[in-house]
């Protein structure tokens, strides 16, 4: 009887946000091709869809609507939702990531969803399509076939988990064991052999990170890559669990590994840059432009100089066939 009106009321809350979204983020939520929806402080209503990037609508939101949408999701998640807790982020049921904005820290209230992918792109797509280099997509392969460390950077919204599904695409077809730690659902992977992990209120990325390496992992993926775990993961990628990937948020492939520097200034107050140049093999660089999100830079990194990193272009790919029962 407490499971049937638990689920009453779970179909309830669906339908009263369904209602809430309105005919038009309901449709964008089913459509296929939106990637993310946005309601601005100014009632402004923006789209993104694949392939023709974000487009105002021609709708309009009003302040007390969204509020009841935020307000409704807060309640879902078992979320503060007030003055003091303005700021909601969350898990819409159906898997999108939600970040809504309430005053006083937004002018009115305001929104983000970003959807989760609804089809994996392969690399092969990605050149069709122009985004991407028929050499570059030979250097990823051959680095995923040579179980190199590969971290993904670019700016919000760049295309880093989509490329990151890529990789995984080609690394489920190796057999090995993945670990896949996220905080939210995003990363797919069709790996015979695999373990995804989220965060928790009370288990950060830092604790999972640990606890991976005594689930035997052969790889170990993170979908972004935003604190002190940055030290557990090198040491991890470093010490025997190599072809891996993350992901990062940079404005450069060159700055990527800044970025993990200050990163890991959180946690230690020096920073082991031998061990950040042993352990990331390649950097890749994702940008976001008027034609669409592409790689916009590879860099190989060999080792650590009197300047600094030692990064270059990569060398002609040799793709590198691994065959079954074998290493590269």
């Amino acid at each position: 009887m407490k499971r049937t009106v638990a689920s009453e009321t779970a179909l309830r809350r669906s339908a009263m946000l369904m209602t809430a979204f309105g005919p038009i983020i309901g449709a964008a939520l089913a459509d296929d091709e939106v990637i993310e929806i946005l309601g601005n402080p100014d009632g402004g209503l923006w789209i993104e869809r694949q392939g023709s990037g974000l487009a105002a609508e021609s709708a309009r939101l009003r302040p007390a609507d969204v509020e009841r949408i935020i307000r409704l999701i807060a309640s879902e998640a078992n979320l503060t939702c007030d003055r003091n807790h303005p700021i909601v982020s969350a898990e819409l049921p159906t898997g999108e990531r939600f970040e809504g904005l309430l005053p006083p820290v937004a002018p009115a209230p305001c929104f983000a969803i970003r959807k989760p992918a609804a089809r994996i792109f392969s690399l092969a797509d990605y050149v069709d399509t122009g985004a991407m280099t028929g050499a570059d997509s030979l250097v990823l392969k051959s680095a995923i076939a040579r179980r190199q460390n590969i971290l993904i950077a670019g700016g919000a919204s760049s295309g880093k988990t989509t490329l990151a599904n890529a990789l995984l695409a080609e690394i489920a077809a190796t057999g090995d064991r993945l670990v896949i730690l996220e905080d939210t659902r995003e990363l797919r992977a069709d790996a015979p052999d695999m373990v995804a992990l989220r965060t928790a209120p009370n288990v950060p990325l830092e604790r999972l990170v640990r606890s991976t390496l005594r689930l035997r992992p052969d790889r170990i993926i993170i979908g972004e890559v935003r604190g002190g775990e940055a030290l557990d993961l090198l040491k991890a990628w470093n010490t025997g669990h190599p072809g891996g990937v993350a992901t990062v948020h940079a404005n450069s492939a060159s700055s990527a590994l800044t970025r993990l520097e200050q990163l890991i200034a959180e946690r230690t107050r020096e920073i082991p840059q031998e061990l950040i140049a042993e352990a990331i093999d390649l950097v890749v660089f994702m940008k976001r432009g008027p034609s669409g999100r592409r790689v916009e830079d590879i860099l190989r990194v060999e080792g650590l100089g009197p300047d600094g990193y030692r990064l270059a272009k990569p060398a002609s790919p040799d793709l590198v066939i691994v065959k079954e029962g074998t290493t590269p």
